[in-house]
C-alpha cells in the first residue's frame, strides 16, 4: 500500500510537508513512521492527515485513494510548566554547516523579548502573538562544548528573565584518507589511515567516531581500539588475497572506504642495521650493512645516499643477506654522512627506514694555487708591496691549512732570496721591495703537503701611473664594467676594488679573451663610491693599471650642505661662496646646486625662478649645472632691504637637506659713499698720531734727556782704586773745565788763544776735534789731577774748586807733542799708566779727580779772575768728551805756528758755546 501524509503547521490550511510512504503491510498489522519537524513541536501546533491507496498487481484496477483522514492535532505547550519564556530546541546536536530553526514562547505579550547568538543579537519571524522562531543558516563550529543561544525578556528597562540553550555543532565526520595494510613478518598486517578530523564534542553528548576493520573473503570484523590504525593476525591458511572495508561511525552519520591487495605485495621491511666504514683513505672507503631475513631465496633491494660538501650522491646495491659498497672519488678531509634502506626485489611495496652514519676521509695536499693578488705603493728608493691572497675553498684546501709560504727572489740578483712563513688564518703580508724586479710565489700549506704556488711579478719601475678617472652608474645587480683591450699579449685582466666600511682590498679575475664583467656582492651599499682599477696581466706575470673607474650602487640625496660666506656687501648686491665645501664625501655625485632666495617684494629677480618649498612656503630658486662653481653674485637688489638664501646642493637623487635660511639686509646707498670717504681719514689721521708720537721720543731723547746717575757711569770700571773707594764718585764741585769743544762756528767767528786773538777762517775748521788741554806752566799749581771723559747729558756751569792749565793743540801736531792726545783711548791709557805710577808718589787722601765740564768758564789761571756776571751760554747740540787729568801731567805748549781746529782758550767774560 502507499500512503500519503499532509502536515500543517498552526493552522490546517498552511500545509507545510506533503509525502508518501511505501510499505507492504498485513491484516491487523500496525504500521510505524516517524518525521522530524525543523521547528520544534513545543514552537507551534501541528496537524497530520494521511489517505491510503493499494499498489499491488494481484488487485483488479482501477484503484482509488481513500479519502483523507480527519485532522490529528499535536500541541505540547501545554506542558511546558509556570515559565514565562521558553527557548527550543534543547541541546540539540547538528553537523557543521547544517540549517537549524530555534524559537522561544513568551507566555506575556507585553514582554519585549530580545534573542542573541553568541552575544550578537538575532532577528526572526513572529508566528503568533507569543512565538518567534530564528532560522539560522550553516551553523559554524566555534567550540566543542556548544554555540550559546539565549533570549532575554524585560518591560521598560526592567529585565523579566533570561532563558538560553546550547546548540552542540560538530565536525562533519570525514572519510578516512590513505588506508593501507601491509606486513614485515607475514604474520601480522598493519593496517594504517587517517582519520581526519574528530567530531567528539563535550560533557560525552558525542564521542569520538569508532573504526571496524571488515574482511569479506573470510567475513570477519574487528572493532578497532585506535583512530588511525589496527592491527590484523593472519592465519596459517593459504589466504593471500585480503578485501577490507574500514567503516568510520558517529552519532550522525557513517562512512567506509575499501582496499583489495596480495598478501606478497605489500611486504615492508624491517631497517638495516650495523652500519660501518672500512679502509677509509683520502678518496675512497667501503660501506657494509646487514638485513633482517624474511624467507628463504629473498632478494633484497638497497639505496645508498652520500652527503658530503653540500652534494648528494646515490648508489643501488641488490643482495641476498648482508650489504656491501665501495665508495670512491671522494673529497679529502671531508666529513660525509651514507645512509641505505631496503626493499622487497621482486614486488617492490615501499623502502624502509634509513639507517646511517658519518665518517670522514684523510687529508691531502691542497689542490689549487690561492689566488693572490698586491697593491703596490711606490716610493724614492723603494716599493711596498702589501701582498693579499684568499683563503682555499674547503674542495681545494684537502684539509686545514696551517700557515703560507712567501717566497721573494730577486730576479735581478736571483741568487738573493727570501723565504716568509705566514700562520693561517692571515691572509695579507707587507714586504719592503728596493728598485729591482721580484717574483714572488706563495703557496698555502696543511699536514700533508703544500698547494701549487701563485706567481706575481713586481717590475722595478714605479707604478705611480697616471689613468684617467671614468664616472660609471651602478644597479641593484652591482656594477657593470667595460675596458679597452691591452695590446699585446695578455694572459687575463684583475678588477680591484675596496669593499667599505672595513676598506678590505678585493679583486676578480677575468679570462684574457674579456673585456668586461660584472661587480656584484652583497657588500655594496647605498651613498658609498667605489673606485675600481683594472689591470692587464702580462705573459711575465706583471700587471699594469689599464683604467680607473668610479661609482655609486645607488646614489643618495647629498647629507649635508655647505657652509656659505656672504662678501662683498653693497646697497645692490653681495656675493655667497663656499670654498670649502668638499664634493667627494658625498653620498652621490654632486651635480651642481641650488641658491634658493627670499625677499618682502616676492619678486624673483632676473636669472631667478619662482619654487615652492617642502614647507609650502614661495621663494626663487636658482640652479648652478657646474659643480665646480661655489660662489654667486646676487645682484639687482634694493638699499636698505632684507632677504633670506640658503645653498644646498643636488645629486642625482635630489637636492640636500632643508635647511634654516640667512638672513642679509642691504646698507643704504650713501652710507656706503661715507665709509668710502671716512676710512681713507681715518687712516691718514691715524697715521699722523703714529708718526708725532714716535718724532716726540725722538725729540725728548735728543733736546732733554733724562739725567743719568753718577754713581752707575761705566766709566767708574777703568780706574781701580785700592784704597779709598768713595773716591770714585765725582761731585760737581770737583772739577773746572780745561777743554771745550766747538762743534758749529758761525761765519766771521775768530778764535783767540791765551789772550791774543788771532782770526782763523771757517774753512780752516774742517772738521770738530777733541783736544786735551793740561797746565802749560810747571809751577802752576791745581786742586788736584784730571781726567776726562764723556757724558753725554749732563750739562752744568764749571765750578770754582779747580783749574787747569790750558793750551792749544793742533789738529796735526806731531806725536811726540800730542802724544795720548790723538784719541779717547789712548788718553784713557796713558791716564791710567800714569795714575797708577803715580799712586805711590801721591799720599794716600791727596789725590783727587776734577770734573771738567763740556760748558767753557773765563779762565786765567787762577779762579779768583772769573767774571761776575758771565753770560749765559748758548744752546748745544752735542756734548762730547770730557776727562780729569792728574795735575802731574803735563804737555809742552803750541808754538804760535800751531793752528787750531774747533778749539779754544777763552779769556775772562767771553762766552762759549
Amino acid at each position: 500500500m502507499v500512503f500519503q501524509i499532509q502536515i500543517s503547521r498552526i493552522e490546517t490550511s498552511n500545509v507545510v510537508w506533503v509525502g508518501n510512504y511505501s510499505t507492504p503491510v498485513k491484516w491487523n498489522q500496525v504500521l510505524h513512521w516517524s518525521w522530524e519537524s525543523e521547528l520544534p513541536l513545543e514552537c507551534a501546533t501541528h496537524f497530520v492527515r494521511i489517505k491510503s491507496v493499494i499498489d499491488d498487481a494481484s488487485f483488479p484496477e482501477p484503484n482509488f485513494w481513500s479519502n483523507w483522514s480527519s485532522w490529528e492535532e499535536v500541541s505540547v505547550q501545554d506542558y511546558l510548566g509556570r515559565g514565562t519564556l521558553f527557548v527550543f530546541p534543547k541541546d540539540k546536536l547538528v553537523e557543521e554547516g547544517s540549517n537549524v530553526t530555534i524559537c522561544y514562547v513568551s507566555r506575556n505579550i507585553q514582554n519585549n523579548v530580545s534573542c542573541y547568538l553568541e552575544g550578537k543579537q538575532i532577528h526572526g519571524e513572529q508566528l503568533d502573538p507569543h512565538v518567534t522562531a530564528f532560522n539560522l543558516n550553516s551553523v559554524p563550529f566555534i567550540r566543542n562544548r556548544g554555540t550559546n543561544i539565549y533570549c532575554e525578556a524585560s518591560q521598560g528597562n526592567v529585565s523579566k528573565g533570561i532563558e538560553g540553550i546550547v546548540l552542540f555543532v560538530s565536525k562533519v565526520l570525514e572519510e578516512p584518507k590513505d588506508f593501507s595494510c601491509e606486513s614485515q613478518d607475514f604474520k601480522t598486517l598493519h593496517c594504517t589511515w587517517d582519520p581526519g578530523t574528530d567530531t567528539a564534542l563535550g560533557w560525552s553528548k558525542q564521542p569520538s567516531q569508532s573504526y571496524t576493520l571488515f574482511e569479506s573473503f573470510s567475513g570477519e570484523k574487528k572493532l578497532c581500539t585506535h583512530k588511525n590504525w589496527c592491527n590484523w593476525q593472519i592465519t596459517q591458511d593459504s589466504q593471500e588475497m585480503y578485501n577490507f572495508t574500514l567503516i568510520a561511525e558517529n552519532y550522525l552519520r557513517k562512512r567506509s572506504v575499501n582496499i583489495l591487495f596480495n598478501l606478497t605485495h605489500r611486504v615492508y621491511l624491517m631497517n638495516p642495521f650495523s652500519v660501518n666504514f672500512e679502509n677509509v683513505n683520502a678518496t675512497n672507503a667501503i660501506m657494509t650493512w646487514k638485513v633482517h631475513s624474511m624467507r628463504n631465496n629473498f632478494t633484497y633491494l638497497c639505496q645508498i645516499e652520500l652527503h658530503g660538501e653540500g652534494k648528494m650522491m646515490q648508489y643501488d646495491v641488490s643482495i641476498n643477506v648482508n650489504g656491501e659498497y665501495f665508495l670512491s672519488e671522494l673529497e679529502p678531509a671531508t666529513e660525509y654522512m651514507a645512509r641505505v634502506r631496503c626493499a622487497d626485489a621482486s614486488h617492490f611495496w615501499k623502502w624502509t627506514e634509513w639507517s646511517g652514519q658519518n665518517f670522514t676521509t684523510l687529508e691531502a695536499a691542497p689542490s689549487e694555487a690561492p689566488d693572490v693578488w698586491r697593491s703596490v705603493n711606490s716610493e724614492p728608493g723603494n716599493h711596498t708591496v702589501t701582498l693579499f691572497w684568499k683563503p682555499l675553498s674547503k674542495l681545494h684546501a684537502n684539509g686545514k691549512i696551517l700557515f703560507y709560504n712567501v717566497v721573494v727572489e730577486n730576479l735581478d740578483k736571483p741568487s738573493r732570496s727570501e723565504l716568509r712563513s705566514i700562520p693561517a688564518p692571515a691572509n695579507s703580508t707587507k714586504l719592503i721591495l728596493d728598485r729591482c724586479s721580484y717574483q714572488i710565489c706563495v703557496t698555502a700549506n696543511n699536514s700533508v703537503g703544500a698547494s701549487p704556488a701563485s706567481i706575481i711579478v713586481i717590475s722595478a719601475d714605479p707604478e705611480n701611473k697616471e689613468v684617467e678617472e671614468e664616472r660609471i652608474a651602478g644597479t641593484e645587480g652591482g656594477f657593470s664594467l667595460s675596458w679597452k683591450p691591452q695590446p699585446g699579449d695578455v694572459i687575463g685582466y684583475v678588477v680591484d676594488w675596496c669593499d667599505h666600511p672595513q676598506d678590505v682590498l678585493q679583486w676578480k679575475n677575468v679570462g684574457p679573451n674579456t673585456t668586461s664583467t660584472v661587480i656584484s656582492t652583497d657588500a655594496f651599499r647605498p651613498g658609498v663610491r667605489y673606485d675600481f682599477r683594472i689591470y692587464g696581466l702580462s705573459t711575465k706575470r706583471i700587471a699594469c693599471l689599464l683604467e680607473k673607474k668610479t661609482g655609486y650602487s645607488q646614489e643618495l640625496a647629498p647629507s649635508d650642505n655647505p657652509h656659505v660666506l656672504v662678501d662683498m656687501l653693497t646697497s645692490h648686491s653681495f656675493t655667497l661662496s663656499w670654498k670649502d665645501y668638499s664634493t667627494e664625501s658625498q653620498p652621490g655625485f654632486i651635480q651642481g646646486y641650488h641658491v634658493y632666495l627670499k625677499s618682502k617684494a616676492r619678486q624673483c629677480h632676473p636669472r631667478f625662478q619662482k619654487a615652492v618649498l617642502s614647507d609650502g612656503s614661495e621663494c626663487c630658486k636658482y640652479k648652478i649645472d657646474n659643480p665646480e662653481e661655489k660662489a654667486l653674485i646676487v645682484d639687482n637688489l634694493k638699499p636698505e632691504s632684507f632677504y633670506e638664501f640658503f645653498v644646498t646642493p643636488f645629486t642625482s637623487a635630489g637636492e640636500g637637506p632643508n635647511a634654516t635660511f640667512t638672513k642679509v639686509t642691504t646698507p643704504d646707498e650713501h652710507s656706503s659713499m661715507l665709509i668710502r670717504i671716512l676710512l681713507p681719514m681715518v687712516f691718514c689721521v691715524l697715521l699722523i698720531m703714529i708718526v708725532c708720537y714716535l718724532k716726540s721720543q725722538w725729540i725728548k731723547e735728543t733736546c732733554y734727556p733724562d739725567i743719568p746717575d753718577p754713581y752707575k757711569s761705566s766709566i767708574l770700571s777703568l780706574i781701580k782704586f785700592k784704597e779709598n773707594p768713595h773716591l770714585t764718585i765725582m761731585n760737581v764741585s770737583d772739577c773746572i773745565p780745561d777743554a771745550i769743544e766747538v762743534v758749529s762756528k758761525p761765519e766771521g767767528t775768530k778764535i783767540q788763544l791765551l789772550g791774543t786773538r788771532k782770526s782763523l777762517t771757517e774753512t780752516e775748521l774742517t772738521k770738530p776735534n777733541y783736544l786735551y788741554l793740561l797746565p802749560t806752566e810747571k809751577n802752576h799749581s791745581g786742586p788736584g789731577p784730571c781726567i776726562c771723559f764723556e757724558n753725554f747729558t749732563y750739562n752744568q756751569a764749571a765750578s770754582d774748586a779747580g783749574s787747569c792749565g790750558h793750551v792749544p793743540v793742533p789738529p796735526k801736531a806731531p806725536p811726540s807733542m800730542l802724544g795720548l792726545m790723538t784719541s779717547p783711548e789712548n788718553v784713557l791709557k796713558a791716564l791710567e799708566k800714569n795714575y797708577m805710577n803715580s799712586l805711590g808718589e801721591v799720599p794716600a787722601g791727596e789725590t783727587s779727580l776734577n770734573y771738567v765740564s763740556q760748558l767753557a768758564s773765563p779762565m786765567s789761571g787762577d779762579k779768583d779772575s772769573l767774571p761776575t756776571n758771565p753770560v749765559e751760554p748758548p744752546h748745544c747740540s752735542e756734548y762730547k768728551m770730557q776727562m780729569a787729568v792728574p795735575l802731574r801731567l803735563a804737555l809742552p805748549p803750541p808754538t804760535e805756528n800751531s793752528s787750531l781746529s774747533s778749539i779754544t782758550l777763552l779769556d775772562p767774560g767771553e762766552h762759549y758755546r
